[in-house]
């Protein structure tokens, strides 16, 4: 498995589609982009901005039972793509019990986010889709700021793909 961070939800601007970068935290610097849902980049961007809304969100309350129930979530893994979709796990724990949970990667990385979970991509699926992009290493105080150079990258990579390739 490759340790990865979220380095940005971001929108495609040719086709206004949020999209995840997963950067791996050593090596190359490859970073796996996964398209998703406008709700869950919203969701994601919230967490990450530290928004509080006066009612949970799903992803909120899905912590707040695992909190709960005594349950930890020790990991999240993107696993695979299988003809156009994503796949995920979030891997959980509690009492010394270790139980794995299917997932989409968007609330995979909203469950991560808020539980302050590592993120992880099996070798094989950063190997064939893993991309290296030059990201800027600051954190981006304004994540709708997407600098010139990143956007160049990024139109090259979606020149060969479509969006409705991916499913997250």
């Amino acid at each position: 498995m490759v340790r990865v961070q979220l380095r940005a939800v971001r929108v495609d601007l040719q086709s206004n589609t949020p999209v995840l970068l997963l950067q791996e935290s050593e090596g190359e610097g490859r970073t796996l982009p996964i398209f998703i849902g406008s709700p869950e980049a919203t969701a994601i961007a919230y967490a990450l901005q530290g928004v509080d809304m006066p009612r949970p969100l799903t992803h909120d309350l899905m912590k707040d039972m695992l909190e709960a129930l005594t349950i930890g979530v020790e990991r999240v893994v993107v696993t695979e793509l299988r003809g156009s979709t994503y796949y995920a796990e979030i891997h959980l724990l509690r009492a010394g019990v270790r139980t794995v949970v299917s997932s989409r990667p968007s609330d995979a990385v909203a469950v991560a986010v808020r539980t302050e979970s590592p993120l992880f991509v099996s070798d094989e699926l950063m190997e064939s889709e893993g991309i290296v992009l030059a990201l800027d290493t600051e954190e981006d105080e304004e994540a709708q700021e997407v600098p010139d150079e990143l956007v160049g990258q990024f139109r090259q990579f979606l020149d060969s793909v479509r969006p409705e390739d991916f499913d997250g």
